[in-house]
């Protein structure tokens, strides 16, 4: 009797509240503005520092969920796939320019000449898709589908957040239309995934605010299942503010504000 009175209670507070996935996915972006502001002009082990890369942690798993969700409503997945390529292609060179200063991938240093393969998040969403499509897959054996997302896995580290969002959109996809265990999954493999990335860094506290991902189900609990009616403009809005911000706060950094 508990339990149900429980789940009526959530059920009309987000009758009451609810959010569509355009709200969550302009909520996201600012998050992680707000997380590269920090990387750029914040010291990273100050406060302001620890709460702003605490709030930008929740821009990945967020994206990742709808990623998920865009992979089950499109209607045309080579065309999504495309999609992702060509942006995270457009991200390249401003992700690299923000983090490092240069407009190509190719560094020099000290006479030496060094290849910078790292990549945006698009990248790493764009193997996640595939991931996902590998899963889903009608005509592949279970054997090759562990070969293949094993695979992506390794192409995704060089890419922002590694392979966090494949783990994780495998574990959405598994248990979608199940939140609450679609929550649990993505709190245990968080746990598993942010502890072992912390415990290679060696410094715990100071870097503990990677466990901000957890944060990302308060939004997404609260999601209607329903877009806004922004139409092509929030379609395309991610895409575009993801190199246009990075390129701005690039030229903040090494060209205005040193």
């Amino acid at each position: 009797m508990n339990d149900i009175t429980t789940q009526n209670k959530q059920n009309l507070t987000k009758e009451k509240f609810s959010l569509g996935s355009d709200v969550i996915k302009y909520f996201a972006a600012l998050a992680m503005l707000i997380d590269h502001i920090a990387w750029c002009f914040v010291d990273t082990y100050s406060a302001a520092g620890y709460i702003m890369h605490t709030i930008g942690r929740m821009t990945a798993p967020i994206m990742t969920y709808f990623i998920v969700e865009g992979f089950h409503y499109t209607r045309n997945l080579n065309k999504y796939l495309l999609r992702l390529a060509i942006f995270a292609a457009d991200s390249w060179i401003p992700f690299i320019f923000m983090e490092f200063g240069t407009l190509s991938p190719f560094i020099f240093d000290e006479g030496n000449m060094y290849f910078n393969p790292m990549q945006g998040v698009i990248y790493t969403f764009f193997l996640t898709v595939l991931a996902l499509k590998t899963v889903h897959s009608e005509k592949l054996k279970k054997p090759v589908k562990v070969l293949i997302v094993f695979g992506l896995c390794i192409l995704s580290t060089i890419g922002d957040w590694f392979f966090f969002p494949i783990i994780w959109a495998l574990l959405l996809d598994k248990f979608r239309g199940n939140f609450k265990k679609q929550a649990i999954a993505f709190v245990a493999s968080s746990a598993l995934l942010v502890t072992g990335m912390i415990a290679l860094s060696g410094d715990f506290l100071p870097n503990s605010f990677q466990y901000g991902v957890l944060l990302a189900l308060i939004p997404l609990y609260f999601y209607n299942g329903q877009k806004g009616r922004g139409g092509k403009f929030n379609k395309w809005f991610f895409y575009v503010f993801y190199p246009a911000h990075m390129l701005l706060l690039g030229v903040l950094r090494w060209y205005v504000l040193i």
